[in-house]
């Protein structure tokens, strides 16, 4: 288990906030002066449970204010609980109450989407509190887009989430998230994304399902390492309270973008 620092140090955490000011100011349309407007800006309890890593981090005014990780597999159950706690506690010693519960909405992993929605749609009733549904693909592309400042603004930024096999779900963006790809389940094959790459701009690629598509992604660029983690979520959580975009507390539901199926085990005693 990798356990996350409960505070930055003052230069890292200056650097995230501009990075994240850069994301709503590409999101927002609007001009730099969106910086100055923090009173628009809330205190957020983060959740992402979409992936193997199970991550949760509170963040107010843009700052990450305390976070916690853990990198070792399917351990939501048993991690997310005390996760959730540790931030809360570091809030309340600081007198700072969540405005909001953020949370991952997949695609990603059934059991992982299931154990994140859950224990956010319960803590934003406890807290009388709303509740935000961010999709894990934008999350990782608003990841990628600001990940570097050498990244060309005219990239295709496509995500990629395991889908088991030759299968993922995925989509494709702009730098200001407009879809340029239906998100959706996509089997990979030499034909995958045929005409993203026809428009002859830079392609950016990455996510747990991106290794797999290396070979049939010839001439695009594969970002290593890209994982949904709760310190990423800031930006499109402080945009989607800034709207007021949020989610049914009672009967939201996540983003899995195709049913789910059990499998049957092949041999059967009789």
């Amino acid at each position: 288990m990798v356990m996350g620092p409960g505070t930055d140090e003052p230069d890292l955490a200056a650097a995230k906030l501009q990075k994240i000011v850069r994301i709503l100011t590409v999101l927002t349309g609007k001009s730099s002066n969106f910086a100055e407007n923090t009173s628009v800006m809330a205190t957020i309890l983060n959740i992402e449970t979409s992936g193997a890593p199970c991550s949760a981090a509170l963040t107010s005014d843009g700052m990450i204010l305390a976070h916690r990780e853990d990198f070792t597999g399917r351990n939501h159950a048993a991690a997310l609980s005390d996760f959730i706690k540790y931030c809360l506690d570091y809030g309340s010693e600081h007198g700072l109450k969540p405005d909001a519960v953020a949370v991952s909405l997949g695609p990603g992993s059934y059991t992982g989407l299931r154990i994140g929605l859950s224990e956010a749609k319960g803590l934003a009733y406890a807290l009388d509190v709303p509740l935000i549904g961010v999709k894990t693909l934008e999350l990782l592309a608003t990841r990628v887009m600001f990940s570097t400042d050498s990244v060309d603004p005219d990239s295709i930024l496509i995500p990629m989430v395991d889908a088991r096999r030759m299968e993922v779900y995925t989509g494709a963006y702009d730098f200001g998230l407009a879809e340029l790809m239906t998100p959706g389940a996509l089997i990979l094959d030499e034909n995958s994304y045929g005409a993203l790459k026809a428009t002859g701009r830079p392609i950016l690629y990455f996510g747990s399902g991106a290794e797999k598509a290396q070979p049939f992604m010839e001439g695009a660029t594969y970002v290593e390492g890209v994982e949904a983690l709760a310190v990423d979520m800031v930006a499109l959580a402080e945009l989607a309270y800034n709207r007021r975009q949020f989610i049914d507390t009672a009967y939201s539901v996540p983003v899995y973008l195709k049913d789910f199926q059990a499998t049957t085990p092949k041999n059967k005693v009789i």
